[in-house]
């Protein structure tokens, strides 16, 4: 049975950060709900890329959702200026769900205030934010600690899929 995915992502997020996890999750039949500041609101990608989103961040209820994406590019840090943005995430974290961060992505993962002693990897430029938040920062394609997995760059995309999906697979949501 298909799990329900929420998507946190505003307007330059990195283009194949959202659309090639969405497909992989998608083509596993599972199913993948943008959540931005306010529903029907279309967001453009760094690339030029087109979404529209399904949920605004009030309409939206982190009990409704199996696990958690966070795409790259700018959109994690311009989340970061909503706290909403933040206790949603952290709501995964909490409950043990999935959540899949790739370049950029865990920066949001930063105002949880819950990345004390997780492994984790992310784009080089906020290895030492993640540092600073207590996470043991990994340079490495893709990183996998209790219920978080992270990646590099795009070029990390097909592993950070592969474990997405296998975490997610084996996730008791």
């Amino acid at each position: 049975m298909g799990k329900k995915i929420a998507t946190l992502i505003t307007d330059l997020f990195e283009d194949v950060e959202f659309t090639e996890p969405a497909k992989a999750l998608q083509e596993a039949g599972h199913e993948v709900v943008t959540i931005e500041t306010k529903a029907g609101r279309q967001i453009t990608g760094k690339k030029g890329g087109k979404v529209r989103i399904d949920l605004g961040i009030d309409e939206a209820n982190p009990e409704d959702f199996d696990a958690l994406l966070i795409p790259g590019g700018f959109s994690p840090d311009q989340l970061r200026a909503d706290d909403r943005f933040g206790q949603f995430a952290k709501t995964f974290v909490q409950e043990g769900k999935p959540v899949f961060a790739i370049c950029h992505g865990p920066q949001l993962l930063i105002d949880t205030d819950l990345l004390k002693g997780v492994d984790i990897t992310g784009y080089r430029s906020i290895r030492n934010d993640l540092k600073n938040a207590g996470a043991n920062y990994k340079d490495e394609e893709v990183v996998v600690s209790r219920n978080i997995v992270t990646s590099r760059t795009p070029d990390d995309l097909p592993t950070f899929n592969r474990e997405s999906l296998k975490l997610l697979s084996s996730s008791g949501a």
